[in-house]
């Protein structure tokens, strides 16, 4: 069973041994079905809103917009999304002030290359954009609290700004249920103060903050309250493909709907855990297996179908490092996962500090399996450091298996564990 698993801009390609693989979780294919170009899907969710005006109509009279968008490690094909909606608002309001804030939430600054690589040549020499920053404070404004206690500091260019939109995609997310929509607000252009708010230890341990939840999840609840508060009235976000092309469309009002998005996106995305010795999984190739950090992302779809002491194969290229000093200081400078994770457990929401909750799931993970990482050699160092197994290749990573004499009777594999949500409430199968 020859499978393709995304690794960087490309695949690494292996043959699974038939009699051992028990599945193959991925999300359901629309590329067999024949789709409308990817700008005409746009077009139609931006011609008939969810619970709002047109955007034409919505800015027809404001002289400053404030267009969100996400950063470098977030796929959104902002080459095919950003020239239509600039199209539209510029339709009815040509002599507007847009400004165009890169939402990078606690990530680094996107590069100017990356940036050109996001948006094209034509946005990226003509369009005013920023990177937001974080720890930038003189450039936030408070505006109270969230419902978590957690100051709510913003960009201030919420308050430039006559009306502000966002553009994003949804995709299952490991502690906020699901991407797009509020989380432009936080964590894309909060403050790091009040990310760490949000992030607290335990709200990453409720049992509620899980891939493809909403429901009383405490960081969905502080996300959406921000969004409300910076006054977010609009947003495109969009649903891709394993290829990482525009499947479905949803604009309108930031609920309403993100709501429809995560609904179609749950239609085809929640897959029933099958338990296995073995499990192989992906960041889903570039740009979200740039690091070690976001790479945790899709052990955690591994989490719910290895069994107790199992192991976890994750394929990321991970050529930018483990993607953060204090995550990687949180496995490396302890002296094990379980160590790591009763340390960060005691830490107060307002102490809580840069990437414990990153940390704070990878020891939950590495608690329960083994982790190898099939990475880059430059990041071997970090992954070891990290109490992972390093290796180069998938033959590499067998043979690890096979010199620890665990047990590997079966395989499950979850091509790209960032796009699916998996249900492990049954018993296993």
């Amino acid at each position: 069973m020859i499978i393709e698993l995304p690794y960087g801009k490309g695949y690494i390609k292996y043959d699974f041994p038939d009699d051992k693989v028990r599945g193959v979780l991925s999300i359901n294919d629309q590329t067999i079905i024949e789709q409308p170009e990817q700008e005409d899907i746009v077009r139609k969710a931006l011609d008939g809103p969810e619970g709002s005006k047109r955007l034409s109509e919505l800015v027809s009279g404001a002289e400053k917009i404030l267009i969100i968008t996400s950063d470098h490690t977030r796929p959104v094909p902002s080459r095919v999304t950003m020239p239509i909606i600039l199209e539209q608002i510029r339709s009815s309001n040509p002599r507007a002030e847009i400004r165009i804030l890169i939402a990078t939430g606690f990530h680094r600054a996107s590069t100017a290359a990356e940036i050109k690589e996001k948006f094209g040549d034509d946005i990226a020499g003509k369009e005013i954009l920023i990177n937001h920053d974080s720890k930038d404070e003189k450039n936030m404004i408070s505006l109270g609290s969230l419902p978590s206690g957690a100051e709510l500091q913003l960009n201030s260019l919420i308050k430039w700004a006559d009306i502000t939109i966002a553009e994003g995609f949804i995709e299952p997310h490991f502690f906020a249920g699901f991407s797009g929509g509020r989380k432009s607000i936080l964590p894309g252009i909060a403050s790091q103060k009040t990310v760490f708010g949000n992030h607290c230890s335990r709200f990453i341990a409720d049992g509620n903050a899980r891939t493809g939840n909403l429901e009383n999840n405490p960081i969905h609840k502080d996300m959406v309250y921000a969004a409300e508060k910076a006054g977010l009235a609009f947003i495109l976000n969009v649903v891709l493909d394993k290829d990482k092309r525009i499947i479905a469309a949803f604009a309108g009002d930031p609920v309403k709907a993100h709501e429809k998005g995560c609904r179609y996106l749950s239609s085809i995305a929640v897959k029933k855990a099958v338990k296995a010795d073995i499990v192989v999984t992906t960041n889903g190739g570039y740009p979200l297996d740039q690091n070690i950090y976001q790479a945790v992302k899709s052990m955690t779809a591994a989490e719910a179908c290895v069994r107790e002491k199992g192991t976890i194969i994750t394929v990321a290229q991970c050529i930018d490092g483990h993607g953060g000093e204090a995550f990687y200081n949180w496995l490396s400078k302890n002296r094990s996962p379980a160590a790591a994770a009763e340390k960060i457990s005691l830490i107060p929401q307002q102490e809580t500090g840069p990437d414990q909750w990153e940390a704070q799931i990878l020891a939950r993970v590495l608690q329960k399996a083994d982790v190898i990482m099939v990475a880059d050699k430059k990041s071997r160092r970090y992954v070891e450091n990290m109490h992972m197994r390093y290796a180069c290749s998938m033959e590499e990573a067998f043979g690890i298996v096979e010199s620890l004499n665990k047990k590997s009777e079966d395989i499950v594999v979850i091509p790209d564990g960032v796009s699916v949500i998996i249900d492990d409430a049954e018993d296993e199968v």
